[in-house]
Order: C-alpha cells, then sequence, then structure tokens
C-alpha cells in the first residue's frame, strides 16, 4: 500500500520545515521558500505550489511575503499529526478500489475482500493520526507499528505473536 505523489509530497515538504524549525529553535521557524525545500527535497517547486496552498488553506503552514518570506509551519511540530498534512491535501487513505456512493466494488456488489481494503486503510490512517511531524524529525517512528488485534479461537480478543497486547492476554 502505497500514498500517491501528493501525499508523500506534502509528507516530506513539512518535514523539511519541520527539520529547519528545529535547527532554528524556534517552535515555527523562519519562513523557508519552496525553492529552498524544493531543492533540500528534489522535488518539484511548481507541485510544492499547489500543495502549500492546500496546506496554508488547512492552517497547517503561514506565509511571509517579501525578502526573506516563504512558509514556515502554524504551529509546533509535535501539534501536527501526519494525517492532517494528508488530509488537507485531500489524498484519501483507502485501500479499496470502491468510490464513496458508487456502485461498489463488483458489478454493483461488495466484493468478498472489500472489509479488509477497508480496514487496512484504516489502520494506515490511524498509524498516520498518531504520528507527528516532530515524531519523524527526531526519528521516533521505527517501531511504532502494533501487532494486530484479532478474535482468538475461542471467541476472545487477543494480540498477534506473543499476544502482548496491553488490555490482557
Amino acid at each position: 500500500m502505497r500514498l500517491s505523489t501528493r501525499g508523500r509530497y506534502a509528507v516530506m515538504a513539512m518535514v523539511e520545515l519541520a527539520g529547519r524549525a528545529r535547527d532554528s529553535g524556534t517552535p515555527q521557524g523562519r519562513p523557508v521558500s519552496l525553492g529552498e525545500i524544493a531543492s533540500a527535497q528534489q522535488l518539484s517547486q511548481a507541485y510544492l505550489e499547489q500543495l502549500f496552498a492546500r496546506l496554508r488553506r488547512a492552517e497547517l503552514v503561514g506565509s511571509a511575503r517579501g525578502p526573506g518570506g516563504g512558509y514556515r509551519l502554524s504551529r509546533p511540530a509535535a501539534d501536527i499529526a501526519v494525517s492532517a498534512i494528508v488530509d488537507a491535501v485531500d489524498e484519501p487513505i483507502a485501500a479499496t478500489r470502491c468510490e464513496e456512493g458508487g456502485p461498489g466494488c463488483l458489478a454493483g456488489g461488495r466484493c468478498t475482500t472489500h472489509d479488509l481494503w477497508a480496514e487496512l486503510g484504516e489502520q494506515i490512517r490511524l498509524f498516520l493520526a498518531g504520528v507527528t511531524l516532530a515524531d519523524v524529525v527526531e526519528g521516533r517512528v521505527l517501531d511504532r507499528a502494533a501487532p494486530p488485534y484479532r478474535w482468538g479461537h475461542n471467541g476472545a480478543h487477543r494480540a498477534g505473536p506473543g499476544h502482548n497486547h496491553p488490555d490482557g492476554p
């Protein structure tokens, strides 16, 4: 499962802003031009302009005009979830080929694997909601995926390998 270019580029650009904010010693950082972000992340500046218009409308970044102008985080990186960035650029986190309100997966009906893919999309959304820009910049993302929580053979919930779930065995 992969996010599209729009979602990935928006996250990459925001992580660049968050890293620069950290390096500047201020919560939101100094304004950074899209040219600087494009160069640092090897992204298209024209594409970033489209993304940053959406990020600004979502109030995730602020802008400053004139010499020394650019974009900066609207709030500290620890207060911006990665899911908010993906949502801001209208990137659906869906693993199904179904469309909301559409005829369904196959010829107007629901495919057998629909719930599997729908849950995968929800797990991705929940994971990204629990990760902030600060987590990414500070390298606190690795090993954050939780083991699956599933039904046991006797009908009781249990965690995945090792059954180490905070709610019990």
